[in-house]
């Protein structure tokens, strides 16, 4: 049986290989993509170290040496899947021309990250592990929800200053409004229960919560 995943540290007698620096960054990649592979279709806890090493090849040594941990192997994971479908958090606020158009970008761009099929996979095995092994949803959510909420709030507190919208706390009121939007497709999107007009069901949710966003702290 595995052990524990949070047991699964360096090895003491492990040294880093040979390999040369060029080719470092390329096995790193083939790593960080066979741990996404087989951390989705096994989960966290029964995905090994040794079976990433086995996935992609080559000596042990140069997996530990990258990834000191299955952890530490994960957040390379979530960073990566954050880079490549974390819109919500490059999202352009700034330009929109009022503040009911920035929160249709904002509400757009969180449907499409949390649909998006590895942004998926990643809620749905950091939920299935939370009990086991929290440490997953710590990393998630600094890597991606986090700074989302934190950027957007951000533009919020702006809108706040100008006058556009009530003066309150800034970060209630960006969770406020991810949660209006996450409260209907996205929900039963996270557990399975996908439907053919999904992404156009989800446009129409984000406008209704930014109506209703605007009726409460709206000037």
């Amino acid at each position: 049986m595995a052990s524990a995943p949070s047991s699964e540290l360096i090895p003491t007698s492990t040294s880093p290989d040979a390999a040369a620096p060029a080719g470092i960054e390329a096995r790193r990649l083939a790593y960080v993509a066979a741990a996404q592979r087989l951390f989705f279709a096994h989960g966290y806890g029964a995905t090994s170290m040794n079976a990433i090493a086995a996935a992609v090849g080559g000596s042990k040594t140069t997996l530990w040496s990258l990834f000191p941990s299955k952890l530490a192997l994960f957040e390379a994971v979530v960073d990566a899947v954050v880079r490549d479908y974390g819109t919500a958090l490059t999202v352009d606020l700034d330009s929109a021309p009022d503040v009911a158009a920035g929160l249709v970008r904002m509400g757009d761009s969180i449907m499409d990250t949390i649909m998006s099929e590895p942004i998926t996979e990643l809620h749905r095995l950091v939920m299935g592990e939370a009990r086991r092994v929290p440490a997953l949803g710590r990393a998630m959510f600094e890597r991606g929800p986090g700074p989302g909420m934190a950027r957007f709030a951000h533009w919020l507190a702006g809108q706040m200053a100008a006058g556009t919208l009530k003066p309150g706390e800034p970060a209630l009121a960006a969770q406020q409004f991810s949660g209006l939007c996450r409260a209907g497709v996205v929900d039963r999107h996270l557990m399975g229960m996908t439907g053919p007009d999904d992404v156009a069901q989800g446009r129409r949710e984000v406008r209704a919560a930014a109506a209703t966003f605007l009726a409460a702290w709206g000037r």
